[in-house]
């Protein structure tokens, strides 16, 4: 099976995303899916250096911020009262580990850690009415069982499994968070624990389309090992000011589109393919290669990791959707075939209920 998908490689691109689109109408047909959401860096300080990453801060970086627990309950009343279903809480990694000045803070509102922080924010997001997903980077099994009874879903981007881009000069050489192995300890951890899963590729960022592929492999295997996976997004990489990789070239898009199709035919048929609608000029490339669904969308925040591409316009995007022959819908943060007693933590099934029906 690895060697048919790299054969893929020697595919048109033409040929891979026919294959691709009459693969994902059998599998979802004319609809395509996002959800509402509210974005929460809940902090974005970070171990990590990752050379094309706006996100990460040091304390005393400008824009360097953690939100307070104030911060956190009133904007998720506000992104309730917004109709916002998804609470996506996105942080760095591990910044305890090496900021005292971050662990005093922590302490200073009473909490031993940022999975004891983040468990709390998790809590006040399903108090205000919103399905938590949480993003917190690598995360223990211990941490993920801590977690599992508060989220709907979970993530982290595998980004890519080649050990290439962790040498020195590549974009993953001061982030050992990045280590192909760390982050697919992760995954096995996420699917022995039965947590719904959002993984996915980085691309642009100096890896080949063999790589991509591995990746997807990867993915396909953790999937096929737990049953987990519940959508993998496929995330073109952008340049941004103040990152070593500002100068990096951008895919363009047809090496965007190949690596939609490919996920598509590399994944299994359950698997959601995602591409992030505010990434690309034109959202009918992206369905036409296959993607079902469209990521979280906020009324409310903008989109911190890729903070200068702004959200479409839901109107805009449900236009542009139809003009291509799809039906835009909402969506949970857990994917329906997960919305099972298997998957979703009993605390949490009374509230995906209503929700569910809505």
């Amino acid at each position: 099976m690895t060697d048919a998908a790299h054969a893929l490689c020697g595919r048109s691109t033409a040929e891979l995303v026919a294959a691709a689109g009459e693969r994902r109408d059998r599998g979802f047909g004319p609809r395509v899916t996002y959800s509402p959401k509210v974005f929460l860096p809940l902090t974005n300080l970070c171990r990590d250096f990752c050379d094309y990453c706006a996100f990460r801060r040091s304390p005393r970086d400008p824009g360097a911020h953690t939100m307070s627990p104030d911060e956190v309950t009133a904007t998720v009343a506000r992104a309730r009262a917004l109709g916002c279903t998804e609470a996506l809480f996105c942080l760095g990694d591990r910044p305890e580990a090496v900021f005292p000045s971050y662990r005093a803070l922590l302490a200073g509102w009473g909490f031993a850690s940022t999975v004891e922080y983040l468990a709390w924010a998790c809590q006040a997001a399903l108090d205000a009415g919103l399905l938590p997903h949480t993003n917190a980077g690598i995360l223990s099994a211990d941490e993920l069982a801590r977690l599992r009874p508060v989220n709907a879903s979970m993530g982290l981007m595998l980004e890519s499994t080649s050990e290439r881009l962790c040498e020195r000069g590549q974009p993953h050489h001061r982030a050992p968070d990045k280590r192909p192995a760390v982050r697919l300890a992760m995954h096995e951890d996420a699917g022995r624990l039965r947590i719904p899963f959002t993984s996915g590729i980085l691309i642009g960022i100096g890896e080949t389309e063999t790589e991509r592929v591995d990746t997807l492999v990867a993915i396909r295997d953790l999937h096929r090992r737990h049953g987990h996976i519940q959508e993998a997004i496929v995330q073109r990489f952008r340049a941004h000011a103040a990152t070593p990789m500002l100068q990096a070239p951008e895919v363009d898009d047809e090496i965007n589109t190949r690596a939609i199709a490919l996920a598509r035919l590399i994944l299994d048929d359950e698997v959601t393919v995602q591409a992030p609608p505010n990434l690309s000029a034109e959202v009918a490339p992206l369905l036409a290669a296959g993607v079902n669904d469209l990521g979280g969308i906020s009324p409310l925040t903008p989109d911190f990791i890729n903070r200068t591409y702004a959200w479409p316009h839901l109107d805009r995007l449900a236009a542009d959707c139809a003009a291509a022959g799809f039906t835009l819908a909402r969506r949970l943060p857990i994917h329906e075939p997960w919305l099972r007693p298997e998957f979703v933590a009993p605390e949490l099934m009374p509230r995906l209920a209503p929700e569910r029906a809505a």
